[in-house]
């Protein structure tokens, strides 16, 4: 009798316990998956595509950043729930390309110079966001930040204030564009950036000296050149990289080839 019992006490034993390790294995797996979905959540892709063109992906979001080129450039990508678009020359706002790409469904966001050129557009909405306006979203922030030219020989290629450089808050990310411009101040000035794109060629923007003492200025954690082809092919980007690494060995340098065929746009 004593046996059975013990032995009935046993099996009981053995049983809550196997419940409770059960019961581990279930909080550790669910605690894995809210992991698992929230670094899925923040996860920011930036694709480049061409000279000025990227694509953004984030949180089911698409953005397509001054799309160029055709629409078999944008083939492999999700339709783009907003267009960001910085000025009216053809290497940031293409008609033809915007034409061509199925945006029935796609905010435009531009500033007030390029927003009147696109009423032909087939488009969900297009928004106007001009130089220190903010507009919010649903999963993203947008900061539009001055791009001009600051050397009299070039002012006459991008006035203050008539296009965009932008800041994308994008869940605890602050990613700067810096469309067509100088060091300027506004640049200079930006604080907390975690990846900035910076544009480096003559004549229309700056050289990689410049650029490179703009980025110092403002220290993000990563910059990435882009926008560098000018009139006499494209800009000394190692150069560039060389600059940073020798002042500020904190700031990361990411090399990106934006003309892997070296077409013209």
């Amino acid at each position: 009798m004593m046996k059975r019992h013990f032995l009935t006490l046993s099996i009981l034993f053995l049983t809550l316990l196997s419940c409770k390790n059960e019961q581990k294995k279930e909080v550790a797996v669910s605690k894995k998956a809210t992991t698992e979905t929230k670094n899925a959540i923040s996860e920011t892709k930036i694709i480049p595509v061409s000279h000025a063109t990227a694509v953004i992906e984030f949180d089911n979001s698409t953005i397509y950043l001054d799309p160029t080129g055709t629409a078999d450039d944008f083939a492999s990508f999700k339709k783009a729930d907003y267009v960001l678009i910085t000025d009216i020359h053809g290497d940031h706002m293409n008609l033809n390309t915007l034409k061509a790409l199925e945006l029935s469904n796609s905010t435009v966001i531009a500033p007030e110079a390029v927003a009147k050129n696109l009423s032909e557009l087939k488009v969900k909405e297009i928004i106007t966001i001009n130089n220190d306006e903010t507009k919010s979203f649903s999963n993203f922030k947008i900061e539009a930040i001055p791009m001009y030219n600051l050397r009299k020989e070039a002012l006459k290629f991008h006035s203050k204030g008539r296009g965009n450089g932008y800041v994308l808050t994008i869940a605890n990310e602050r990613i700067y564009f810096s469309g067509d411009t100088e060091d300027i101040p506004e640049m200079r000035n930006l604080k907390n950036i975690d990846k900035a794109f910076v544009c480096m060629n003559l004549p229309y923007t700056m050289n990689v000296e410049s650029a490179a003492d703009g980025v110092l200025a403002f220290k993000p954690k990563k910059v990435y050149p882009y926008h560098y082809r000018g009139t006499n092919g494209l800009s000394d980007v190692t150069k560039f990289k060389e600059i940073i690494k020798e002042k500020d060995k904190e700031i990361e340098v990411i090399q990106w080839n934006w003309y892997p065929n070296r077409k013209k746009e």
